[in-house]
């Protein structure tokens, strides 16, 4: 039994960030019913952000589809969507109406900019949200254009995972109070919440390609190998940089935080570091305490033996490679007990425990107001 076993979670959303959010919830035992657009759409497939679910399809421009979708919502916990403001309201599942059927649901909309706002309606993407947040500004060399982190910073870690907590963090307040709520996930919220510390220390140290954490220093950055293949080197406290400079015989162990000396300790750790290969480097660190790790790419990470030893990148039900559920809870961990879904797989079996007979299913799926898979 998951931490979330019994929570019943509506899910509408389709981008990235919201399954994400519920795969998370789904992989803690939650029952996530992801909401497919039986007239057609996008459907998020072979990610694995859909393991854990069961699918509905349902047509919510009709009034079977409106109807169906409101007794789910009258008994769930939570409802998830990631519309632009407004769009669920001319759906018939806006707040203000599945709130009305259930004093208790915890409905959180999750979109890039907010339900409020002059940009509210903008559409954008990961890039634009930690653009505008400030996050941009800090990733890069300070040379070339900003680099975007691929979309983790908005999508993930400020949108789906932020969300998630605010879930969490709405269902237990409903403990004390018996009460649901309305929660206003923006991923622009949540990407400037991760930037808390490195806001905090705006000016020289966040310059970008400099400071101590944006590589400007020697012991905070990733070197090229002999190989082509790369080690990253995070040899921050004394003790690391110490063992760093052994394990290369790059001989500066007093200079660590002279920064007027930092540019020749890159060349000197980068020379070093160009002698031997990626794998070979990282048998010489084995031996040492100095946080240095080799750079794996996909293919490599599920092989490694920290990560096969620790099962970090399981076998899935459905026969592939998933990573898994974190974090690891001691008695109700999460898990990989369901293959991704195939649009409308569980229409049928949701709409009988409705209390739905056949004839009725089958009038609603020729009236195109659901499919079944």
């Amino acid at each position: 039994m998951g931490a979330l076993d019994g929570l019943r979670v509506l899910d509408l959303s389709r981008l990235a960030p919201g399954p994400y959010c519920s795969m998370l919830l789904a992989d803690m035992g939650a029952d996530v019913l992801r909401v497919d657009n039986a007239a057609g759409g996008p459907v998020r497939s072979g990610d694995m952000l859909s393991r854990n679910k069961r699918s509905i399809a349902l047509n919510l421009k009709t009034d079977g589809g409106q109807r169906i979708l409101h007794e789910l919502a009258a008994n769930a916990d939570v409802f998830l969507e990631g519309n632009r403001p407004g769009v669920c309201a001319r759906l018939g599942c806006g707040y203000e109406t599945l709130a009305a059927l259930n004093e208790g649901l915890v409905y959180c909309s999750l979109t890039g900019y907010g339900q409020t706002g002059p940009m509210a309606q903008a559409a954008g993407h990961d890039v634009n949200y930690i653009a505008l947040a400030g996050v941009l500004s800090q990733i890069g060399n300070g040379q070339d254009p900003p680099l975007p982190p691929l979309n983790l910073v908005a999508d993930f870690g400020g949108g789906g995972l932020m969300a998630a907590f605010g879930i969490l963090c709405a269902l237990f307040e409903r403990e004390r109070s018996g009460r649901g709520q309305y929660i206003d996930a923006a991923m622009i919220d949540g990407a400037a919440s991760l930037m808390a510390v490195h806001f905090a220390q705006k000016g020289a140290r966040s310059t970008p390609g400099a400071g101590l954490l944006g590589g400007g220093a020697a012991f905070y950055r990733c070197y090229e190998c002999k190989c082509g293949g790369y080690v990253s080197v995070g040899a921050i406290e004394p003790q690391f940089f110490a063992a760093l400079c052994e394990g290369t015989g790059v001989d500066v162990v007093d200079e660590q935080m002279d920064t007027d000396r930092w540019p020749a300790h890159i060349e000197a750790f980068r020379r070093a570091f160009l002698t031997r290969t990626r794998d070979e480097w990282a048998a010489v660190f084995s031996e040492l305490d100095a946080c240095v790790s080799p750079v794996l790419d996909l293919d490599e990470a599920p092989d490694h033996e920290h990560n096969a030893q620790r099962g970090t990148f399981p076998i899935g039900p459905d026969g592939e490679i998933h990573i898994a559920p974190a974090p690891r809870l001691e008695r109700t961990p999460g898990d990989l007990r369901r293959r991704e879904p195939r649009m409308g797989e569980h229409t049928g079996e949701v709409l009988q425990d409705l209390g739905y007979g056949a004839e009725e299913i089958a009038g609603l799926e020729q009236n195109g107001a659901i499919l079944r898979a």
